[in-house]
């Protein structure tokens, strides 16, 4: 398997687990805190270098602030392997994110995108060859969509597989789409992109209708607890059955999971597969990066 090259955003997620998440103006007391490395970018890229189970598999390009998290994210990485392409931005924080679980693993999160929300083109060019030497481009849209934009085009050129998870939910060009050889959207992303609202596969089916008509080579529609949709296989498969306690970064791994399959060559079918049994070892653990699994882990 060559390279996967992960684009995208790198967070400190500061988590608070209780029984309940609160109400609009309501305070809710007796939770446990945790502070874990986040960001759908890293948490992509950590579930990529974890699950290709080899090392060097996996280059992040990312954009942090002068500051104690954007210096502590080089390390983290390179704990998993990862070589990080990072632009420091010296007026800028590194992201951020607020996170509630309930008990049901259930979770509201509010982000602040600081570095990652000025990650430009320019910043990007000087890694321009990391983009063009990988077999895999993974992208989401924590970071700005121009630049994402501007990254599907290289690796398009180049012959490079674009895959696009393009949350969080926001509309995108029209010229991107017929840059993106998978796009794996959930139900509220699929919706807001196509019109369509996914509650099963009939439905799903339509979304990604949309999305082809649009240009996008293949489309995967991720579904919580129904499973995930795919418009190759034109059918659901239905997820794995888990005790779920945390699902922060169950798409991230979902996503890692599944780019790490398709570099390998699998079929769609083959690679959702794998991607559904990391998701849902993930689900069953505390946090976002600390809940990935590892490549030895998934039977």
């Amino acid at each position: 398997m060559k390279r996967i090259t992960v684009l995208g955003s790198t967070n400190t997620d500061m988590v608070i687990a209780g029984k309940t998440l609160p109400s609009p103006g309501e305070t809710v007391c007796g939770g446990r805190f945790m502070m874990n490395s986040g960001g759908k970018g890293a948490n992509q890229a950590v579930a990529v270098a974890r699950l290709s189970g080899k090392k060097g598999s996996c280059t992040f390009i990312a954009k942090v602030g002068d500051d104690l998290f954007g210096r502590a994210t080089a390390a983290r990485l390179r704990k998993d392997g990862i070589r990080p392409d990072l632009i420091v931005a010296p007026r800028e924080a590194s992201g951020t994110a607020l996170i509630m679980v309930d008990a049901k693993g259930q979770n509201a999160i509010s982000v602040a995108l600081g570095a990652n929300g000025t990650l430009s083109p320019d910043d990007v060019a000087p890694f321009r060859k990391d983009i063009e030497a990988a077999s895999v481009l993974l992208m989401q849209l924590e970071t700005p969509v121009e630049t994402v934009e501007w990254a599907s085009r290289v690796a398009h050129d180049a012959g490079v597989i674009v895959i696009l998870n393009p949350a969080p939910a926001r509309k995108l060009p029209k010229s991107l789409y017929s840059l993106v050889d998978w796009m794996t959207p959930n139900e509220t992303e699929a919706e807001l992109l196509t019109g369509v609202k996914v509650i099963d596969a009939a439905s799903a089916a339509k979304a990604t209708a949309v999305l082809r008509k649009r240009g996008v080579g293949h489309v995967v529609i991720t579904m919580g607890a129904k499973g995930c949709y795919c418009g190759d296989c034109g059918r659901l498969f239905p997820c794995r059955k888990v005790k779920a306690v945390d699902c922060v970064a169950a798409g991230d791994t979902f996503n890692g999971a599944f780019a790490v399959a398709i570099a390998e060559g699998r079929t769609c079918a083959d690679a959702i597969a794998f991607a559904q049994k990391a998701s849902a070892i993930s689900v069953t653990r505390l946090g976002a990066q600390s809940s990935v699994p590892y490549r030895r882990e998934i039977h």
